[in-house]
């Protein structure tokens, strides 16, 4: 073992000089930020602009509103007909799309370099010139509330886990899904998703963020043509959220649906996320899920669940360390056959016990490290995956010099850290566990 470690360790080093990245970033007089990656090996670029609002940003009773506009702005401006944006980018070989977040809205083009002019040009003309039609938003809301049927309502897992974060977040707007409430995207119309677009969507609360062939010279004078003429917002205040109160008292969730395929348990604890200039306790986090239950049989959860006591058929720790205003850790198991819940839920707690009792091996703790080291190696060999993760970052409230350190601020975790990190996140206080089960279950 230590052979193959010292191997992989030997490995990855010489990759480290090779996956450098090369950023710049661009500061417009109306307040955008322009982020440039540049990536040489093709001729290809990916084009991205990140709207610092998302669906944590919506009124009460407006759920749904970031999603529903995201949908809305295909719908054309005052120079393109409705759907000509994303026939444009085809035909010319490349692809768009985009999605919405508890905290950022962002869309994005994959287009070969030379065209990156042309998506350039349409995205800042759709930023501020978006025209709607009363029958292309009634339409859509159709298209999104079948959304909402398909992937959550037919889905015994997509309603569980809306009831989970409900339950989770007593006064906080994550507690809302992204999709929104059925009875609130009902309502939605017109006159919201306007009015939504002209508080949220401008230079001054936008970041784009360009990965690929390009030159970062060529990208400051496109941005200023197109970009640089638009006007900064009066509107662009900040995010102002409701605040999470001090949690005292532990949660539960039991769903039962005759859909059901597979029981599991599952819980989500309330967590820390990355902080600017600070994000050690989030990277120690980070580790901590990987110990639990991200290396499968080798993980904590996975040894002592599936190979020793073998009450479940598999468990997992899980954990997102970006968020504005926080995130959520969790752990999973899913019973073997004839192991009731209650059983798999107190194999975990004794798992979780165990652990924070003995803490970490020095062998576990170095091959987490190296995996750690490597898959940030490799995230950085796809464009698409460089660009998400600087909008992610930059749209939750980090710096670029904060993507930046991220790396070597996981590898600089220490055993202590992540056991200080464990200590005060499994808390039961803080926390929601959820039961997943047929309606004939006992």
């Amino acid at each position: 073992m230590r052979l193959l470690l010292a191997l992989a360790l030997s490995f990855i080093a010489p990759l480290v000089a090779q996956a450098e990245e090369k950023v710049t970033e661009i500061r417009l007089d109306n307040g955008l930020q322009v982020v440039v990656i540049e990536d040489h090996r093709a001729p290809v670029v990916v084009h991205m602009v990140w709207y610092r609002v998302g669906s944590a940003d919506e009124r009460s009773g407006e759920s749904g509103l970031a999603h529903f506009l995201e949908h809305l702005m295909f719908k054309g401006t005052k120079t393109l007909a409705p759907g000509e944006f994303s026939q444009l980018v085809a035909a010319e070989g490349g692809s768009d799309n985009a999605f919405t977040s508890y905290d950022f809205t962002a869309y994005f083009q994959r287009v070969a370099s030379d065209r990156l002019e042309m998506v350039m040009r349409m995205e800042a003309d759709r930023m501020v010139n978006l025209t709607l039609a009363e029958s292309d938003v009634v339409t859509e809301r159709n298209v999104v509330l079948e959304e909402r049927t398909t992937r959550t309502d037919s889905s015994p897992e997509g309603l569980f886990s809306e009831q989970m974060s409900a339950t989770l977040y007593l006064n906080h707007p994550y507690g809302r899904p992204i999709i929104g409430w059925r009875h609130e995207l009902e309502a939605l119309n017109r006159e919201a998703a306007l009015d939504f677009y002209k508080r949220h969507y401008a230079p001054d609360n936008a970041i784009v963020v360009i990965a690929g062939d390009v030159n970062p010279a060529e990208v400051e004078r496109l941005a200023k043509e197109y970009y640089g003429p638009l006007q900064a917002s009066e509107h662009i205040t900040g995010r102002e959220r409701p605040l999470e109160p001090p949690q005292i008292a532990e949660r539960r969730v039991i769903m039962q649906d005759d859909r059901v395929g597979q029981p599991y348990v599952i819980r989500h604890y309330i967590a820390p996320s990355r902080q600017s200039g600070a994000q050690d306790e989030a990277a120690a986090l980070v580790v901590l899920a990987q110990l639990l239950g991200g290396a499968g049989v080798n993980s904590v959860l996975g040894r002592e669940l599936t190979v020793n006591s073998k009450v479940a058929v598999s468990a997992s720790a899980f954990y997102d360390p970006t968020g504005y205003d926080g995130s959520t850790f969790g752990v999973y198991a899913m019973p073997a056959p004839g192991v009731s819940l209650q059983e798999a839920e107190t194999a975990v707690d004794a798992a979780l016990e165990k652990f924070l009792a003995e803490g970490i091996k020095d062998d576990e703790f170095r091959r987490i490290k190296a995996q750690l080291k490597a898959s940030e190696i490799y995230a950085r060999d796809s464009a698409m995956g460089v660009a998400r993760r600087y909008g992610t970052a930059l749209t939750t409230g980090l710096t670029v010099a904060d993507q930046q350190a991220w790396p070597e601020v996981l590898q600089a975790v220490t055993p202590e850290q992540v056991m200080a990190a464990a200590k005060k996140v499994l808390d039961r206080k803080q926390s929601v566990t959820g039961w997943l089960q047929k309606e004939s279950a006992e």
